[in-house]
């Protein structure tokens, strides 16, 4: 269970401005996702960002938003993005099928987005350093609970790695110089 370039899909969910400050570790998460973000648009693989209520939350954190090309911004009203049905019809229709999940709150929104996910029966990849929540232990269960369903957790590194699948490419290549060589002496925390 491999993730590849052409069934995957990364999906970032309320990484919101207004959020963020509560978020214990918020701003790592989003360092982390950023370059998970960069390294998708590196090899063509979707990024589809929500944000829930952003009159009251903000919108996506500008950090966020400058590392990527390009995405789909989403907003939603229901916890789970999947009870949008907009964004459910949209998603069937991308033919994407490896959903690679993180965003905040882990225990509430990236939670309830991956269960509908699985409900549905995409296969989803958890995003461990990049789902984050404001007390550490909520997003410690999100996790166990989402991975007791059927998700699968992952790091960065590993997504990364599985989508770019060789190291003979010039997309490799350029990925190396980019942003795998820079990352390797970042320490990471996995909530």
């Amino acid at each position: 269970m491999r993730l590849q370039c052409d069934k995957s899909l990364l999906l970032i969910v309320d990484f919101q401005a207004g959020l963020l400050p509560v978020i214990e570790g918020g701003e790592g998460a989003v360092q982390e996702v950023s370059w998970l973000g960069e390294m998708a648009c590196l090899v063509n693989v979707p990024v589809w960002l929500t944000e829930q209520n952003p009159d009251r939350l903000g919108g996506t954190a500008p950090s966020l938003l400058s590392s990527l090309d390009d995405y789909q911004l989403w907003q939603k009203t229901h916890f789970s993005v999947m009870e949008e049905s907009e964004f459910r019809e949209a998603l069937k229709a991308s033919g994407k099928t490896q959903i690679v999940l993180c965003g905040t709150e882990a225990h509430i929104c990236v939670l309830q987005t991956g269960l509908g996910l699985l409900e549905a029966g995409y296969e989803l990849f958890w995003l461990s350093e990049g789902a984050a929540s404001r007390r550490s232990q909520e997003a410690h269960l999100a996790r166990e609970r989402a991975c007791a369903n059927g998700a699968v957790p992952v790091s960065a590194d590993m997504v990364a790695y599985e989508w770019l699948h060789r190291c003979d490419t010039a997309q490799f290549k350029e990925a190396h110089r980019q942003l795998l060589k820079p990352r390797s002496a970042r320490p990471v925390r996995f909530f």
